[in-house]
Formats: C-alpha cells, sequence, structure tokens
C-alpha cells in the first residue's frame, strides 16, 4: 500500500479478541477519518482463535495504512509464550511490508534482531512506558537517547501523568527530538498531548473510534471535524478551558470552527486542571494565551490574575484570562454576569414584562431568588443586585450562600426552605449549581409544584439543553431561559477578549444552535 505524508497522522488504536472485529474496526476508523491504525495484536493473540494465516489476511488486506504492534508485555498473554510469539508477529509484519512495525525498547535492543535491519519498505517505532515517577525533561532526554541508538526510525514514548501539569516535560522531548517523535501522556489528565502534538512537531496522534472511547484521548472524529489539526503549526495560540470536570465543555465546539471562520490562527483545548496556581506557576509561554475558567477554578482563578476587571474583582470570580500580549501578564475578566442577566432581562421584555421606567431593568424591585453559591452564583448575585433586584439565596453550603448575601446586600436562607419558599408570586429563579448537569439530568434543584411561584426560571446548566428544571418550569407556564442562551453570550464576550476585537455573532449563533 503507497504511504506518503507530509502532516502529522491521526491514528486509531484497534484492540480486538478477534480478526473479524479488527478488520471491521479498520473500516470504521476510515470512516471517522483515521490516516493509519494500530492493529494491536497481542489483543488478537491472546486468544485461541488467533490463527497465523487469518493474522497474514488481516495486513495483506489493510484498508488503512497501518502500525502493527506486539506488547512485549501484554497482560493478556502468559510470560512464558510472550517474547516468542512477539518476535514472530513482528518479523511476519516485516516481510509483509506493513508500512510501520513497533516493537519494545526491550525487544529492539535483543540480540536476535538483525532481522529488523533487513526490511525494505517498513519502517521501525521503538517505544517505551515510562510510568511510576513524574516525567522530567532530563529523565525523557536520557531515555530517548537510549532509544535513538536502537537505529529506529521513529520513538514512541507513552509516559503516565497524573496532572496536566506533568505534560511539558513531553512538548519539549517533542521540540528537540532528532528522529520522529510520537509522544502520548497517558490517563484523563493528558488530552492535551495528543491535541496540541502538532504544534510541537509530532510525528502521529491517537485518536479513539466513537464507538470505544480512551481516557485521555480525543476521538478521530473531533481530531478531523472539531480541532483539524492539520492547521496547527508551531505559531498556532493555544486557549483553553480550566475546569474539572472538563469533559461536558461545548466550547472547543465553538471556538474552533470561529476561529478558523475569522482565519485566526488558534485552537481551544479542554483542560483538565486539579490546582489552578500551579497550573499557571507551569504554562507560562506566551502561546498559552487566553483562558476559560470553569467549575470549580471561578475564584480562585482571582488571586492567579496580575490584574483583574473591576466587574470581576467586585464579583470574586472569574471566568475569562487573557494573558496580554505586550507585558505577558495575567488578566482577568467576567464575561458570566452580562451574559446571563442580559439573557434573563431580554426573555422577561419579550413578554413585555412591566418596568418602573423606560430605561429600567425588569428586574429591578424583584425578588430574584439564587441557587448556588460558586463563581457562577457570584456573577448572576451581582449581577441582578445592580439591577436592582432583592437578592435572596440558597446553597448547600450555608455560610457561602451567607458570605455571598452579605456582598450583594441580600438574604440567605437554609437550602431546606427553598421548596416552601413564597413571599410573593411572580419572583425570578436562577439556578448556577451543577444539579441536573449530564450525567445527573434526572435532579432538580427544586420540585415542580414550587415553581408556580415564579414568572420566570434561569438554567446556568446547558448540558443537557433542555434541562428538568427547565422543562417542569415551562409545564406549570413559566418563562424559561436557558443555560445554551448565557453560554453563547459569555463566549461571544471571551472570543473577543481572545482575539482582541473579533466576534462573528451570527456565525456562533448558528453554530450553537447546530450543536445543541
Amino acid at each position: 500500500m503507497a504511504f506518503k505524508y507530509s502532516n502529522v497522522l491521526a491514528c486509531a488504536p484497534l484492540e480486538y479478541r478477534s480478526i473479524q472485529e479488527m478488520a471491521a474496526s479498520m473500516e470504521k476508523a476510515k470512516s471517522e477519518g483515521a490516516d493509519i491504525v494500530e492493529l494491536c495484536l497481542d489483543s488478537i493473540f491472546a486468544s485461541s482463535l488467533a490463527i497465523p494465516e487469518e493474522v497474514d489476511g488481516l495486513i495483506m488486506q489493510r484498508t488503512l495504512p497501518s502500525v502493527v504492534s506486539f506488547r512485549l508485555n501484554s497482560p493478556r498473554i502468559t510470560k512464558g509464550s510472550c517474547k516468542t510469539t512477539c518476535l514472530q508477529v513482528l518479523k511476519r509484519a516485516l516481510e509483509l511490508d506493513v508500512e510501520f512495525v513497533e516493537m519494545d525498547y526491550e525487544v529492539a535492543v535483543d540480540t536476535n534482531m538483525a532481522f529488523m535491519y533487513k526490511r525494505s519498505k517498513s519502517k521501525i517505532i521503538v517505544s517505551s512506558y515510562f510510568n511510576g515517577e513524574r516525567p522530567s525533561t532530563e529523565k525523557l532526554g536520557d531515555l530517548v537517547a537510549l532509544m535513538q541508538s536502537t537505529g529506529a526510525d521513529v520513538i514512541k514514548l507513552e509516559i503516565a501523568v497524573d496532572f496536566i501539569t506533568d505534560i511539558p516535560p513531553i512538548f519539549t522531548m517533542l521540540t528537540h527530538c532528532q528522529v520522529p517523535l510520537i509522544a502520548v501522556a497517558v490517563g484523563s489528565r493528558g488530552l492535551i498531548s495528543q491535541l496540541l502534538g502538532p504544534k510541537y512537531g509530532g510525528f502521529l496522534v491517537y485518536g479513539s473510534l466513537e464507538e470505544k472511547p480512551v481516557p485521555g484521548l480525543p476521538t478521530i472524529a473531533s481530531l478531523r471535524q472539531v480541532y483539524k489539526l492539520e492547521h496547527v503549526n508551531p505559531n498556532t495560540k493555544v486557549f483553553g478551558l480550566i475546569s474539572n470536570p472538563v469533559g461536558h465543555s461545548k466550547g472547543p465546539l465553538l471556538h474552533n470552527p470561529t476561529f478558523r471562520h475569522t482565519g485566526y490562527d488558534g485552537i481551544y483545548v479542554p483542560m483538565l486542571v486539579d490546582d489552578i496556581k500551579e497550573f499557571f506557576k507551569t504554562y507560562i509561554c506566551s502561546d498559552y494565551a487566553g483562558f476559560s475558567v470553569g467549575i470549580p477554578h471561578k475564584e480562585a482563578a482571582v488571586t492567579c490574575c496580575d490584574e483583574v476587571h473591576p466587574m470581576a474583582k467586585s464579583i470574586g470570580a472569574v471566568n475569562t484570562i487573557i494573558r496580554r500580549p505586550l507585558d505577558g501578564k495575567l488578566v482577568g475578566y467576567n464575561t458570566d454576569c452580562e451574559a446571563s442577566i442580559s439573557a434573563i432581562e431580554d426573555a422577561l421584555r419579550e413578554r413585555k414584562v412591566t418596568c418602573n421606567g423606560a430605561h429600567t431593568s425588569p428586574l429591578c424591585g424583584r425578588i430574584f431568588v439564587l441557587v448556588g453559591a460558586g463563581g457562577a452564583g457570584r456573577a448572576l448575585a451581582f449581577g441582578a443586585k445592580e439591577r436592582g433586584a432583592r437578592v435572596f439565596i440558597f446553597n448547600r453550603n450555608y455560610e457561602r450562600a451567607k458570605s455571598l448575601a452579605d456582598a450583594v446586600s441580600g438574604e440567605a436562607l437554609p437550602y431546606e426552605c427553598l421548596e416552601k419558599f413564597c413571599p410573593e408570586k411572580g419572583m425570578i429563579l436562577a439556578n448556577s449549581s451543577a444539579i441536573g448537569m449530564d450525567p445527573n439530568s434526572h435532579q432538580t434543584p427544586i420540585p415542580k409544584e414550587s415553581l408556580k411561584a415564579y414568572e420566570l426560571v434561569f438554567d446556568a446548566v446547558y448540558t443537557p439543553k433542555n434541562t428538568r428544571l427547565l422543562k417542569e418550569a415551562a409545564e406549570v407556564g413559566a418563562i424559561v431561559v436557558s443555560g445554551v442562551e448565557m453560554f453563547v453570550r459569555q463566549a461571544l464576550g471571551q472570543f473577543k477578549l481572545f482575539t482582541d476585537g473579533l466576534a462573528p455573532e451570527r456565525f456562533m449563533r448558528k453554530l450553537v444552535l447546530e450543536q445543541f
């Protein structure tokens, strides 16, 4: 099979128990956009159904360029037979001129490996798994030097990481390695090692099939359709969502197409961050140009900034951080406040809810009931106060509710009182908590019967778009405002900050309607 490559390759690793499953999955990988597949043959040889002739057929009839691998330390095969079988499989793959043969470093230094140098067309990938200690540039560099001495055409490092802050040494290796390098940060914190691999010169990145997701790997479909890694280059600016959890975010679906639409050389990636202060101590390069900040970091983010916009400082929460190009300082903003409050106001105005004056907010004088006292809750509370609403706050942690209520001259009440709280009809309810977010979409912060006291119900949760809270509010006749509306408005604000003014509202709204 003729095989040429110029851009980074998108590879789908295939681990199945039968030849038939592996052949079928190769077709799926091809349809989802993979350039190449890794045939993990140790997964097949773990089964007594493995027949050499059938394995030959799989390789010879492959419909995509392939890497044939066989893990020397495969947990699936008894140790006594593993090495013998491994050598037999790899030798046969070379004889069949497969595009790449991957072997463990331990195999590559074996004295019986002279056959690998007699190959005609196949390229040799030598791989090693780094585990048990935090990766450093020095330790990885020493390992790479040993692996290069084997004469490998390509080197592959699989590195176990506990935190996203363990990844920068991997990027350093990608940049400076003298031979093509594949680097995979293994685990849920390692996702950006694949998404940003092309920026640092990675030879190949991995993506899973839609039907078989792997923690820490993007899907092949997302690499092709969302991130479009063929456009990522050393000059690409990096933007991302700092959050924990981060998997629910729709940000990449919105920001990445908008970067391309405006011609801006940027990529927006999910960043699963445990310690935001440590993150900013680690990622100091000017190429990391801007960040969205999500749960639970919005309040802690304030202390990470060199400067904070006055509104964000008042709120005590930041949802956007920009690294100022002029001096590299981190500047914090809050686009949640205006996004959420304006969405509520516009919904009330559409129903022609009366105001005390032509320029008065429809929230003025109204009871504004807020569930949650985190970063998004603080934005809603300060926004409602600024518009003249009377703010009542309910939170499972009463002390947090009390602290926020004092800051906005509001009132905090025990969370247990929310169900029966009804000093008047026609109130506004805003849920800023994560109650009702996927995968817990069956949950709601308040019983349906209690919703009859509210004229409008807003839910900051946007996955799912139509939460149980909003469904039940609509059923009792309330105006409902989805978190999707807040999402697109705050994203517009963020994108303007990311790109110094670019924000195609019509395009971004169209994207949101298509994706949600």
